[in-house]
């Protein structure tokens, strides 16, 4: 089936409050969709926010953002009471910490007035969410430490999980346990609610899964094993990518890097059931950084930069045909961007997941496969992604020989700056199974709007959409689902 949708991470919503959040707005965006002909909603990843407030690097890869946990939602089910949430004041960005200081003020009243009433549906979401629990414990040492990372926690016993010393601190945080698996019970309560309203309405959800954790994470303190760190559960060397589009240093990301020959002793048990959380979670899911797992990068913790790592040889088929065999109806999106070589094409080829194709990148040469011409028909087209910058911001900063080869390749006059039209246009036209378009670019937004410049830290993951005429663009985008054979308006 030929079909379209939008990326737009929940953060972005124009929610009351100060952030996008699971409620009413994020049921309004539902409605939209599919009155704009459209059938996918993608995501960035819904984890608690790390370092800088970025969804890549989350303290855990089964839990759920808390901040997007809609309070007048709570308000409104007698979870909180009544009067007690004043919203946040809105914008075009996130505030983060006015956001995160009341979001503790109120769900931690939320948790003193509710916890006790809802103790049945708490213990039947921890026995369907066996993961919750340690979790909870995870992100009550830390908070107990000041929210350092638990790479520097003081008490070295408690860091290197000694079993004595773990009961020791079940038993002295147990009620900052119990708030913090309250925190994800109302997540999972508001998430499920509206993924079944965007089944309801034909929408499927689109989740984005990054191929590593972050260091300062419950996956890597819980299963230290699983990853390569030394003695001291430090580790030895970290992800990243090579220089590249992006950055002349590459990118240093810092994520340990995974002991691939543990994960296969136990048949990735430890990736089964990771993929099996977010398969139930969403419809489809984007595996971030695909190439990873043929080749990836490596580059020892001591290195500043990414200059000097190395390629290894990634899990490859193993893995995928032990994922095929365990979760056969798991839909799987390929980020095949960056250094694609034969052992990426094949390997994607052999699971026969659809890649990306990114018209921004289409032009900076004579013949690329991001091309309108070279696409392929399983495969997700985009205008751009989270990392780029809006089509509009990329063509005011595109060299002149990149504009006059978008000209040629979109029929463009030869003098012609009105490019977004046009790329849309490309974009619903590809032969590509699926086109998905940023919701800066159905809005037209320029270069102050973007999302996220990869290799920089701060002032990133901070857009929010105002309140916008829903009809109008639903319109606009229902013609170009029509024009381009896609969706409910072949």
């Amino acid at each position: 089936m030929r079909q379209s949708g939008v990326l737009l991470h929940i953060t972005s919503l124009p929610s009351v409050g100060g952030i996008g959040t699971l409620g009413k707005a994020a049921y309004e965006f539902i409605d939209f969709i599919k009155d704009a002909g459209m059938t996918v909603w993608q995501m960035l990843p819904i984890g608690p926010t790390g370092y800088a407030e970025s969804p890549y690097q989350s303290s855990s890869t089964f839990a759920g953002n808390p901040l997007v946990i809609d309070l007048q939602t709570l308000e409104a089910e007698g979870l909180l009471p009544e009067g007690s949430y004043k919203p946040c004041p809105d914008g075009e960005f996130v505030d983060f910490e006015a956001v995160k200081r009341q979001h503790r003020e109120l769900m931690k009243l939320s948790f003193d007035c509710s916890y006790k009433k809802l103790s049945k549906e708490i213990k039947a979401f921890e026995k369907s969410h066996p993961w919750a629990r340690d979790f909870a414990l995870f992100f009550a040492i830390k908070t107990s430490f000041n929210e350092i990372s638990w790479m520097e926690w003081p008490d070295q016993k408690i860091r290197l999980r000694d079993p004595e010393t773990v009961r020791k601190y079940k038993r002295k945080l147990a009620k900052e346990i119990n708030y913090y698996v309250y925190e994800q019970y109302l997540f999972f309560d508001q998430w499920s609610k509206l993924h079944e309203y965007a089944k309801s309405k034909g929408v499927k959800l689109m989740g984005d899964m990054p191929i590593y954790v972050s260091e300062d994470s419950a996956d890597v303190w819980l299963a230290p094993e699983m990853f390569e760190l030394d003695e001291e559960c430090r580790p030895v060397r970290i992800a990243g990518v090579p220089p590249d589009y992006f950055s002349e240093t590459g990118q240093r990301w810092g994520n340990p890097l995974y002991a691939w020959d543990r994960h296969e002793a136990t048949g990735y048990a430890w990736w089964i059931s990771r993929l099996r959380a977010l398969g139930e979670m969403f419809d489809l899911l984007r595996i971030d950084h695909f190439i990873g797992f043929a080749n990836y990068y490596a580059i020892p913790s001591s290195e500043p930069t990414a200059l000097h790592g190395k390629y290894e040889i990634g899990p490859g088929k193993k893995l995928f045909d032990k994922i095929k065999e365990q979760l056969p109806d798991l839909h799987i999106v390929a980020e095949d961007l960056g250094v694609v070589n034969q052992t990426v094409r094949d390997l994607l080829a052999y699971c026969g997941y659809p890649g990306m194709k990114v018209l921004q990148f289409a032009f900076d040469g004579e013949d690329s496969g991001d091309l309108p011409k070279n696409h392929t028909k399983n495969s997700f087209v985009y205008t751009g992604t989270h990392d780029n910058n809006t089509t509009l911001g990329w063509w005011n900063n595109a060299a002149p020989e990149v504009k006059a080869r978008c000209r040629k390749a979109l029929g463009m006059e030869e003098d012609g700056e009105d490019v977004l039209p046009y790329m849309l246009k490309a974009a619903f036209g590809s032969v590509a199974d699926t086109a998905v378009v940023p919701m800066q670019d159905l809005l037209g937004l320029g270069e102050e709007y973007r999302m996220n410049v990869p290799g920089t830290v701060g002032g990133n993951w901070l857009w929010r959409m105002l309140p916008t005429d829903y009809k109008k663009l639903a319109r606009k985008v229902r013609k170009l689902n029509k024009e381009g054979k896609r969706g409910t308006l072949k």
